[in-house]
């Protein structure tokens, strides 16, 4: 088998690893900023629940998560009678989403409250209510200072798609340990496999780049 011929079971796994880095990055941007808000939240109850989701997903490794989600979630859904097994791709997602949302929410959290104290003394001299404050007058700031962590979140969740390999999804460390499996050519394909991900990373880290870039001209337009 000739070296040129990994490419097309790389690629199919690759496009695998896309899926997962996007679906999982959007995924995980939504439940960091819902956790981040939850966990300043003056209700009481929001902000357990999300102290409890941001400690417990950032305390334990990825890759229980990932087996607990696929392996051990179906067993207990088994002695309740209801069917809880998941696909892989699901399970991969779900797992990445959770991990990254944890991570996420102490970048949101940390932006929000960087948000200087002026700001909200002037949001209530215009009557705003707390609600209102926080979505026209501090998201609208804390949303650049959050780009730059999450552009690293958004790498370093690419690279922790390698994991999902584990439960047989075709992903791209999946489908180079299935060829080097049937070649024995370590070298090439670890090789390929590594510059398969750092392009990977660098074209994501160039758009997240240049989101940040727009988010910031779009703070500078609505000073």
């Amino acid at each position: 088998m000739h070296w040129t011929e990994y490419f097309g079971p790389l690629m199919e796994g690759a496009w695998v690893t896309v899926q997962l880095t996007v679906l999982s990055t959007i995924f995980g941007a939504t439940l960091a900023f819902a956790a981040g808000i939850g966990k300043i939240s003056r209700n009481g109850a929001v902000r357990a629940l999300a102290i409890t989701y941001i400690e417990v997903f950032r305390g334990t490794s990825l890759l229980v998560q990932l087996f607990w989600l696929y392996f051990a979630l179906p067993i207990a859904g088994m002695a309740m009678g209801i069917d809880l097994r998941l696909p892989p791709l699901v399970a991969g997602i779900m797992a990445l989403s959770l991990n990254i949302g944890a991570y996420g929410a102490e970048v949101v959290r940390g932006a929000i409250q960087s948000v200087h104290k002026d700001q909200h003394e002037a949001a209530r001299a215009l009557n705003f209510t707390p609600r209102q404050t926080l979505w026209t007058v501090t998201i609208p700031q804390a949303v650049p200072e959050m780009m730059p962590s999450f552009g690293n979140l958004a790498v370093q969740n690419l690279k922790d798609t390698a994991l999902v390999s584990l439960i047989s999804l075709g992903d791209l460390a999946f489908r180079a340990e299935q060829i080097r499996n049937f070649t024995q050519d370590s070298t090439t394909i670890y090789s390929m496999l590594l510059l398969t991900y750092f392009g990977m990373a660098l074209v994501l880290t160039a758009m997240m780049r240049l989101l940040e870039i727009r988010v910031s001209r779009w703070r500078t337009a609505r000073s």
